[in-house]
């Protein structure tokens, strides 16, 4: 009797602890992270809150033709193109970072998790992006007083993304960046923007882009626009191709939320293409 007694309370004892255990399992599994938001590392032009991998190398081509308002005379904007080559690096899953030079700009940046999305828990992403760049279009020639701190350029965002559901994801990114030579004399150097944008998936490996970015204290002579951003993501194994129209030719950062030149109303828009692949 007393063996039968003490087997049941071993018995019980057991079915509570694998209650307790499970229990444990189906709340962390309730509260696991919301992962792949977006499937590249941009929008179109605005960061996005996916990060690498650890150890994960990707190689970036980021196009943009000339505009397309041009016609037959800049062959639809196939003359007068910018190209920037970018490498990225994971070194751990949570913090990244990259390399790019353009006709336009040389970058180093620096992306990084603050706080995950969660199923039960969080309910968005967040993410720290920071630049530093290198103004490469100005000439000594035009600017014979040009200091080399002249050309610095400064990026801050806090990338704020929530995943919806398995098809539609959306952005916020707020940013302050600090340009030391502005063109315009009535434009201040430190300038902010809200940039916003998300995706929809119509498909397993393709999915519709859009990013757009107001800047809040443009000077009123100002030559420049608002950047408005639309395109295709092709998800085709070991890259992302994204395809895209927009009114800004420059890529990196300051370039396309304080400098975008284009008139979507007047048709004024750039063809352009970013090409991800992963190492």
């Amino acid at each position: 009797m007393k063996y039968i007694i003490t087997v049941l309370i071993i018995f019980t004892q057991s079915v509570f602890a694998q209650d307790d255990l499970l229990s444990q399992i189906d709340s962390t599994a309730s509260n696991a992270e919301v992962v792949a938001a977006f499937k590249a590392q941009k929008i179109v032009n605005i960061e996005s809150t996916k990060l690498l991998g650890k150890k994960e190398l990707y190689f970036v081509v980021a196009h943009r033709f000339g505009s397309i308002k041009d016609g037959f005379e800049g062959f639809f904007g196939l003359d007068n193109a910018v190209t920037q080559i970018k490498f990225i690096y994971g070194l751990t899953s949570k913090v990244s970072i990259g390399a790019g030079r353009s006709e336009q700009a040389y970058d180093f940046s620096v992306k990084y998790l603050i706080a995950p999305q969660r199923e039960n828990g969080l309910p968005f992403t967040f993410v720290g992006f920071n630049s530093v760049g290198f103004n490469n279009q100005m000439k000594e020639s035009n600017y014979p007083k040009m200091k080399f701190s002249d050309r610095m350029i400064y990026v801050n965002q806090l990338l704020i993304s929530r995943k919806f559901n398995e098809k539609l994801s959306l952005e916020l990114a707020p940013t302050y960046f600090h340009e030391n030579f502005v063109i315009d004399n009535n434009q201040t150097n430190s300038q902010f923007s809200l940039g916003m944008g998300g995706r929809y998936k119509i498909s397993k490996r393709v999915s519709i882009n859009m990013d757009y970015a107001a800047h809040l204290n443009r000077s009123s002579t100002s030559p420049f626009r608002n950047p408005l951003s639309i395109g295709v993501d092709i998800e085709t194994g070991g890259h992302v191709f994204q395809m895209h129209f927009t009114n800004s030719q420059a890529i990196h950062e300051a370039g396309f939320l304080g400098s975008a030149t284009g008139d979507w109303g007047k048709g004024d828009i750039f063809f352009g293409f970013n090409l991800v692949r992963v190492f």
